[in-house]
C-alpha cells in the first residue's frame, strides 16, 4: 500500500505474508491519540462501578470493557489455559457501553474515521487477490465492525516470557482485513509476531504507519489466493519486564453476520472449522468459538 508499489509486488505479499504496513494520515493520527488518551484514563482512574456499568458479559458479543485476563485466547483456540495478559474496551456499530458522553463522541468519531480506512484498504485487497463475490464489493464492505483496544500492561514475574511465553496466543482474525495501530514499548521491546513463512517475526511499531494483517474472510472470497497469517503477542523475558507495557487499537472489518461460506473450502484453506455442512454464517463461526471453543480464530 506504499506509493511506488506495483501491483505485482502488491499481490505477491497477500499471497505469501497476508500483512503489510500502511501509511496513516495526520487526521486518523489525531482520531487515535484522543481515543487512546480518554481510553487509558479510564483504564487507570475508572472507579470499580464505572468499569462494572460497561462490563463486557457476553463473550460472543464485544462490547464495552473486559478487565485484565478475563479473556483467553488460548482457551478459544485450544492451545493453553492461559488468560490474555491484556484489559480491552470494544465499540461496534451500535449496542455499546460508554463511560461518559466525551468518551462516546470521541469514539465513535475515530471509529468513524478507522471504518472508512479499512473499507478502502479492503477494497485494494479484494481486487488485488481476485475475490469472487455475490455481490458489489461496496455492498460487501458495508458490514459488521469491531475495534478493541487492548492495553497490555507490564507483565508480572509469573507472566515473563520464562515462564510463560505469550501474553495472547496464537490465531488467525475472523474478518476481512484487520487494522493495526499500536503504540511501542518504553524500553524497545517487540510483542507483536506474525507467522511468515513458517517462521514468527516481529512488526514492530513504525512511525505513521499501521500494521494490516488480512482475515480468514479474504482468504475465503478470493478462492484461497490471500493468505490469513498467525499472529500473537509474546512476553518479555525477565530482564526486559520493567518497561514492556503497549497498547493496541485493532480494528476487524468483518463481514455481515448473514455471510455464508463454503465449510469444504474453508477446510481446503486450512481453516479450524468444525461444521459438517456445505456452508456456514460469519455469525456460526463467530458463536462457535465460544460453544465449543476448538477453532482456530479469535478476536
Amino acid at each position: 500500500m506504499h506509493a511506488g508499489r506495483g501491483l505485482d509486488e502488491f499481490r505477491s505479499c497477500l499471497v505469501e505474508k497476508g500483512v503489510f504496513y500502511l501509511d496513516e494520515d495526520r487526521s486518523l493520527q489525531d482520531e487515535h491519540r484522543k481515543a487512546l488518551s480518554v481510553v487509558m484514563d479510564f483504564f487507570n482512574n475508572g472507579s470499580a462501578a464505572q468499569k462494572d456499568a460497561v462490563r463486557n458479559l457476553i463473550p460472543s458479543v464485544r462490547r464495552g470493557f473486559s478487565a485484565l485476563e478475563a479473556e483467553s485466547t488460548a482457551k478459544i483456540t485450544s492451545s493453553g489455559d492461559y488468560s490474555d495478559y491484556s484489559m480491552v474496551f470494544s465499540v461496534g456499530t451500535a449496542n455499546n457501553l460508554f463511560p461518559s458522553a466525551q468518551f462516546e463522541s470521541i469514539w465513535m468519531s475515530y471509529f468513524g474515521k478507522l471504518y472508512v480506512t479499512a473499507q478502502a484498504v479492503a477494497r485494494a485487497v479484494l481486487e488485488a487477490g481476485g475475490a469472487t463475490l455475490d455481490e458489489s464489493i461496496g455492498s460487501f464492505l458495508d458490514c459488521d465492525p469491531l475495534v478493541r483496544f487492548r492495553y497490555f500492561p507490564e507483565v508480572p514475574p509469573e507472566r515473563c516470557a520464562e515462564r510463560q511465553p505469550r501474553r495472547m496466543a496464537p490465531h488467525y482474525d475472523l474478518s476481512i482485513v484487520t487494522l493495526i495501530q499500536q503504540t511501542p514499548c518504553p524500553n524497545g521491546f517487540v510483542s507483536l509476531q506474525c507467522e511468515v513463512g513458517g517462521t514468527y517475526v516481529e512488526l514492530p511499531p513504525r512511525p505513521d504507519r499501521i500494521v494490516v494483517i488480512c482475515g480468514t474472510i479474504a482468504t475465503l472470497v478470493s478462492n484461497g489466493r490471500v493468505k490469513a497469517p498467525r499472529h500473537q503477542v509474546v512476553a518479555p523475558f525477565a530482564r526486559q519486564r520493567i518497561g514492556s507495557s503497549r497498547t493496541s487499537s485493532v480494528f476487524f472489518l468483518r463481514p455481515k453476520a448473514e455471510f455464508r461460506f463454503s465449510v469444504p473450502l474453508a477446510k481446503a484453506c486450512g481453516l479450524d472449522i468444525d461444521f459438517n455442512g456445505e456452508t456456514a454464517t460469519f455469525r456460526d463461526w463467530i458463536e462457535g468459538n465460544y460453544v465449543n471453543l476448538r477453532t482456530g480464530a479469535a478476536e
